[in-house]
């Protein structure tokens, strides 16, 4: 990239650019530990809650977070970025500090919501500074540099957060409170004075909606693809807890140890990594291979890219399957985090080519839609569903209720499982491994890959019946 593409971008981008990457920071900081601080034992400061609850969280909160920019974005447009922008960091800073102070479900679930409307009053605010800010010539470099900064934040966020991992909230709260700072540096982009009634605006979002939903072939597409996002969230929903109780990191650990030392002084306990430390491998493959494999799929229709990527995603999460070594997890997530940067980008794409000519920019505003499903089905999957097959701390209350053995509603989840595992003559190691074959607990990787493999041939089929012609 030559120094004059730099100069090419105002002030403005670069100060969006950073406050992107404040924002991602903290979101990614909390968000990945998140899973495993609503349902851990109370021993290892989780709150308990049980798989179920905590898919409904994170499962409707997310979503809503992607369906409200709809509306957020045009509130937006009518009273200004900037001072929407100060509304959404007070709102974000506030809800990081009541977070903690939640500790029934309910309680967290509300606050939850209240972060996810900052969020979506954040969201599509942003997204619009870097594109009022980039021209034809370097939008393409633009919007790279943009997701260049999502991905480091999503990287860097979870790393900071687990060398503090009690005060993970607080953390997140102070990356958001230097966005204040750089508001004093943030130019209001030119915008297009609203002079009608909000409600107005309101009344023709909702009838585009309805325009947009009348279009049978765009909502069946927009239906399968939510497939693809309800699989990928399983990074953020299922995995952390799958590795925190199942994955042996082990050998991860020992490896750090001879050679990275203050890896394991910081990211392990008990001579076991971090779950959260293993599954930002993820963030860290798309860093690393972004660049490389958007070369690679660039010449490729989105329809084939979108389709190769969903199946190389669906191997990725089916490597999980029949081993508890966590080579086999981080082999997985480099196999998905391909499929993903595969498939992600040309969504966005594919929809801009089936859209009519005079709808294409009404047809992109609704291209989130499949992420607030894609939210909910992962909230789903992760929560009932994997409860049932997979939770640790289920099969334990089971036994516990099956053999008739008494436990003290006043212990942990863990002291629970001890003194079962007493009870069998076990120790706790040899009970979790009796536990994994008994159970079969990654049948849950059969489930999640099943949902992306009909993703895929559900396109294929969408595809050949619908013969659309992409671009």
């Amino acid at each position: 990239m030559s120094q004059n593409t730099f100069k090419s971008f105002p002030r403005t981008f670069w100060i969006a650019n950073t406050i992107e990457l404040f924002e991602r920071w903290a979101w990614y900081g909390f968000y990945m530990l998140f899973a495993n601080y609503l349902t851990q034992s109370s021993d290892m400061g989780g709150l308990e809650f049980s798989q179920t609850q905590k898919g409904a969280i994170m499962g409707i909160g997310t979503g809503i977070l992607y369906f409200l920019p709809v509306l957020t974005g045009a509130i937006a447009d009518r009273y200004g970025y900037k001072r929407m922008l100060t509304i959404a960091f007070f709102v974000y800073f506030t809800a990081f500090l009541l977070l903690p102070m939640f500790h029934t479900f309910t309680g967290v679930f509300v606050m939850y919501l209240y972060l996810a409307i900052g969020a979506a009053l954040f969201k599509p605010i942003i997204s619009a500074t870097i594109a009022k800010t980039t021209n034809p010539g370097n939008a393409s470099i633009g919007f790279g540099l943009f997701y260049m900064m999502v991905n480091i934040g999503a990287f860097l966020g979870p790393m900071l957060a687990l060398l503090y991992r009690s005060n993970v909230f607080y953390i997140s709260a102070g990356m958001i409170a230097l966005n204040f700072v750089m508001l004093l540096l943030y130019k209001e982009p030119e915008r297009k004075q609203q002079s009608e009634p909000l409600w107005e605006t309101f009344k023709i979002i909702f009838a585009n909606v309805i325009k947009v939903l009348t279009d049978w072939k765009f909502v069946i597409f927009l239906f399968i693809i939510s497939g693809f996002w309800g699989m990928y969230n399983q990074l953020f929903y299922t995995l952390p807890v799958f590795v925190e109780q199942w994955v042996d990191t082990s050998s991860l650990y020992h490896f750090f140890k001879e050679n990275i030392p203050f890896i394991t002084e910081h990211y392990s306990k008990n001579g076991q990594m971090e779950a959260e430390f293993v599954t930002n491998f993820d963030a860290l493959f798309i860093i690393i291979f972004q660049v490389i494999i958007s070369k690679i799929v660039m010449k490729l229709k989105p329809l084939n890219s979108i389709i190769t990527g969903i199946l190389i995603a669906s191997i990725g999460m089916s490597l999980t399957l029949f081993t508890q070594n966590v080579i086999y997890t981080i082999v997985a997530m480099l196999v998905f985090s391909v499929g993903e940067m595969a498939a992600s980008p040309k969504i966005t794409e594919y929809i801009g080519s089936i859209a009519p000519n005079d709808k294409k920019a009404l047809y992109m505003g609704y291209a989130y839609l499949p992420l607030f499903l894609g939210n909910v089905i992962a909230g789903i999957l992760s929560g009932s569903v994997y409860q049932n097959m997979s939770d640790k701390y289920q099969m334990v209350m089971q036994i516990a209720k099956a053999e008739n053995i008494t436990l003290n509603n006043n212990w942990s989840l863990n002291e629970k499982l001890k003194f079962i595992a007493e009870q069998k003559s076990l120790t706790v190691s040899q009970f979790e491994d009796y536990l994994w074959h008994t159970n079969q607990p990654y049948k849950i990787w059969i489930v999640i890959l099943s949902v992306g493999l009909v993703s895929a041939v559900s396109l294929l089929v969408f595809n050949a019946l619908t013969r659309v012609k992409t671009e």
